[in-house]
């Protein structure tokens, strides 16, 4: 797999709010600072965005989507000099009868989904991450209307299993929208999404990810990269803001913890998977990341 993929994968994400939502005119709906991240779509009419700390409110239409890492307070409006109210005063009549609302033209409808990722994948992930991202161009937008078509009629007409093609599509829509903001390269310099948008450093990072156990140094990578050891540290450590071999060591940690958590390995197996000779080597350089010890980390997880 690709390096976005293999992290996504580590992600197993909860999803815990995936569906429609309908913006009467003239509402305007203030919601909390969050946890996880919120990925929805415009299907059909539009909106303005305003999250705290952010300038200027974002205007969303029909096959907008926008992508709000954890963070502060923002608000979704369709008139934006109505007073905001809050949205759990408003939550089940912009989620209830979304058959009949979303065929309303002055309103706005929207769907999509808020997934709670929670470790230190999801650190890596969500830290690259600007507070909104906003995909707007006409090319993104038709890569994504298969999943946003699909998820709105499946919303505006349930059938059985609706609720699990939903959940998965929202998810879906998330990656999708998570690869085109690392095409873009619009918005983010710096960070894991960036180095990943980054030709040299790129194939450094494939490098380390489709062979993690193997014995990497800052001069086998930088050929890899086809730059010098130094012009490749700095450029590596300016970028994904942690330096080659502490991102690699990173990485195989993120590796051995998903083994140790889904796995019935033994710990001398996992440790040679993720380029550790011995069971010592690789408890110290557990600890140094993760703050326990392999033992520890696996009766943490079991409780």
């Amino acid at each position: 797999m690709d390096p976005l993929s293999q992290l996504l994968s580590l992600l197993k994400p909860e999803s815990y709010v995936t569906g429609g939502v309908v913006l009467d005119p003239g509402l305007a709906v203030q919601w909390p600072s969050h946890d996880g991240i919120k990925c929805y779509a415009v299907v059909s009419g539009e909106c303005w965005l305003s999250v705290e700390n952010v300038a200027d409110p974002i205007r969303l239409t029909a096959g907008d989507c926008y992508l709000l890492p954890p963070g502060p307070p923002f608000r979704l409006a369709t008139d934006l000099a109505s007073k905001p109210v809050d949205f759990r005063s408003v939550r089940k009549d912009m989620t209830s009868e979304i058959a009949a609302k979303a065929d309303e033209k002055s309103g706005c409808f929207l769907v999509g989904g808020h997934f709670l990722l929670a470790g230190r994948a999801a650190n890596l992930l969500l830290g690259s991450l600007p507070p909104v991202v906003h995909i707007n161009n006409d090319t993104d937008r038709a890569a994504m209307h298969w999943a946003l078509a699909r998820m709105a009629q499946e919303v505006r007409e349930p059938q059985p299993g609706s609720s699990m093609i939903v959940q998965q599509l929202a998810f879906m829509l998330l990656i999708q929208a998570l690869r085109l903001h690392v095409n873009d390269g619009a918005e983010t310099s710096h960070g894991w999404l960036a180095a990943l948008r980054d030709k040299q450093l790129s194939v450094a990072i494939a490098c380390m990810h489709d062979n993690p156990g193997h014995h990497w140094t800052l001069g086998t990578l930088a050929a890899q990269a086809g730059m010098s050891r130094s012009a490749f540290a700095k450029h590596f450590k300016e970028t994904a803001g942690t330096t080659p071999i502490e991102y690699l060591t990173q990485w195989r940690m993120l590796l051995a913890c998903d083994r140790l958590q889904n796995s019935n390995d033994p710990l001398l197996r996992i440790a040679a998977s993720v380029g550790y000779e011995s069971e010592s080597a690789f408890g110290k350089a557990f600890k140094r990341v993760t703050g326990c010890s392999p033992g520890k980390f696996c009766a943490r997880k079991k409780r």
